[in-house]
């Protein structure tokens, strides 16, 4: 099995894995989400293909705007689904299949309502917890093994108020929380590409953001009638 642990002496462990072919950002595509916390995971791909000096092209074939990069020989993809976020596994899965990516060698970046705006936590395997296009690439991909790197935006507070709160642009001092928990992330990437998932998540755990206001304010109209596979 690919993903294992490795005994290191007698009081830690070393979580190793496979080098991380396919980085997926979930999102919205269109201009009236591009700024929506829903869209976070776009903003992580973006920021990895600045860093990597590519432009990601869209691809139809793929359903999404896609990237090729060579790092050490191999073949590294970026893809930002554009099927809109209930549909996100008919993208992955389709360029998953097509170039044999096994689903532990892919790393789904996504919003996340149950930790704050500048935490983000990363993980192997589990569910799909209500996310609706995790709950779409578990289906595609038939498994939940694979990594997900949770960027945190906030709960509104409310369970009712859920899709509205995904589908608005957070607060100035929210986005510049996530963003810089995005660059954090970043610094990451290396370790993720040598499959050090041990150091992976220290540089992108260790970090604990301020506490969010709890005031609020009128924000951002979510865009008007969203498709329901929008949320």
């Amino acid at each position: 099995m690919a993903h294992r642990r490795k005994a290191c002496g007698a009081k830690a462990h070393t979580v190793s894995h496979r080098m991380i072919k396919l980085w997926v950002g979930l999102g919205n595509p269109g201009p009236q989400y591009e700024d929506t916390r829903h869209n976070a995971g776009f903003w992580f791909i973006d920021g990895l293909a600045r860093l990597w000096k590519t432009t990601l092209q869209f691809d139809r074939n793929y359903y999404g705007l896609v990237a090729r990069v060579s790092i050490e020989g191999e073949n590294v993809w970026l893809l930002q689904p554009h099927t809109f976020m209930n549909l996100s596994g008919k993208s992955v899965g389709a360029l998953a299949r097509f170039f044999k990516i096994n689903p532990d060698q892919i790393l789904i970046v996504h919003d996340e309502l149950d930790l704050p705006p500048g935490q983000a936590k990363l993980k192997f395997g589990g569910s799909h917890a209500g996310h609706n296009g995790l709950r779409d690439i578990h289906a595609q991909l038939g498994t939940g093994d694979y990594l997900r790197l949770r960027l945190g935006i906030g709960h509104p507070g409310d369970k009712a108020e859920v899709v509205h709160w995904v589908l608005k642009k957070p607060l100035l001092d929210q986005r510049i929380a996530i963003d810089q928990c995005i660059d954090r992330a970043l610094t990451a990437v290396p370790a993720l590409l040598a499959g050090d998932l041990n150091k992976a998540m220290l540089q992108i755990h260790t970090s604990v953001p301020p506490r969010p206001k709890l005031a609020k304010p009128v924000e951002n109209a979510a865009p008007s009638a969203p498709p329901e596979s929008a949320a």
